[in-house]
């Protein structure tokens, strides 16, 4: 399969933005979090951007917390790898977040505390160093927390058996890698989807837009630093398998699980309720 021509990638509609803004204010917490769960390239931190904008305009003060942002070190996954299993050295799957990390700094939100919003850098496949994340000095009166697996149970036992890509084929065939990331989704992850106070859910044709949409988000980070590599097609073919069991365990769940479910086309281009 060929690279995919670039598509160009507009914001989300501005009612669908105050609708969100709507949710998020109508929530009872002093400060809500109101999360967003979507897929690689979906579009998830283009529309947090939006709702932060709209927030900020309708005078509500808000942070934007990506799941992403609280990724393992490069040490801590390359540990993993040694210990548990080799593909846990790649980030992404659960297993690799900093989850004590992310709950403290969601606590410290809420308390109006002066706080240190983590960063992570895609491109160096490291956590930025605490010297340069930004500081929110101000209270925060809305938090609003994306992420690709946001709210995603874990699956049952069984359905770990079989492989469903050629990366847990060739190098997990004995299922010690999805084991590990199933059990971590069940066991720890729980405590973390239960500090968002609404979850919206924005939901693909399937999986298969994933690979063309990753890739693009890829370019634009890429043409966003010139001078520093990402990843080429092939390794971002093989890094979207390491994605590819919770991606589609979020497709066949969240829609029933979340408050409110965004449905769009291969376009990104919503569709109608």
């Amino acid at each position: 399969m060929g690279t995919p021509a670039q598509q160009p990638r507009p914001g989300f509609p501005h009612t669908l933005v105050q609708e969100a803004l709507a949710c998020a204010r109508a929530l009872p917490q002093a400060v809500p979090v109101w999360g967003l769960s979507a897929l690689q390239g979906t579009g998830k931190s283009t529309f947090a951007a939006q709702l932060a904008q709209a927030a900020q305009d309708a005078g509500l003060p808000a942070a934007v917390l990506s799941l992403d942002d609280f990724y393992l070190t490069g040490d801590a996954r390359r540990t993993l790898a040694r210990q548990v299993h080799p593909l846990l050295e790649t980030r992404g799957p659960p297993g690799t977040h900093d989850l004590p990390l992310a709950l403290a700094t969601l606590d410290a939100l809420g308390a109006g505390e002066p706080v240190k919003l983590p960063r992570f850098d895609k491109l160096a496949d490291e956590r930025v160093p605490e010297s340069q994340w930004p500081t929110l000095d101000a209270p925060a009166r809305l938090v609003i927390f994306e992420g690709w697996c946001l709210g995603t149970p874990a699956q049952e036992p069984g359905e770990l058996a079989l492989p469903i890509n050629t990366l847990e084929r060739e190098e997990d065939p004995d299922g010690t890698w999805r084991t590990f990331c199933n059990d971590a989704l069940a066991r720890d992850y729980p405590a973390l989807w239960n500090t968002c106070h609404a979850l919206w859910f924005i939901q693909p044709p399937g999986f298969a837009n994933v690979l063309a949409w990753r890739w693009q988000a890829e370019q634009q980070l890429q043409a966003a630093h010139p001078g520093r590599t990402g990843m080429s097609w092939p390794q971002l073919e093989r890094f979207v398998q390491h994605y590819e069991r919770v991606s589609r365990q979020a497709l066949r769940t969240l829609p029933a699980l979340a408050d409110r479910v965004v449905r769009v086309d291969a376009q990104r281009r919503l569709l109608a309720d």
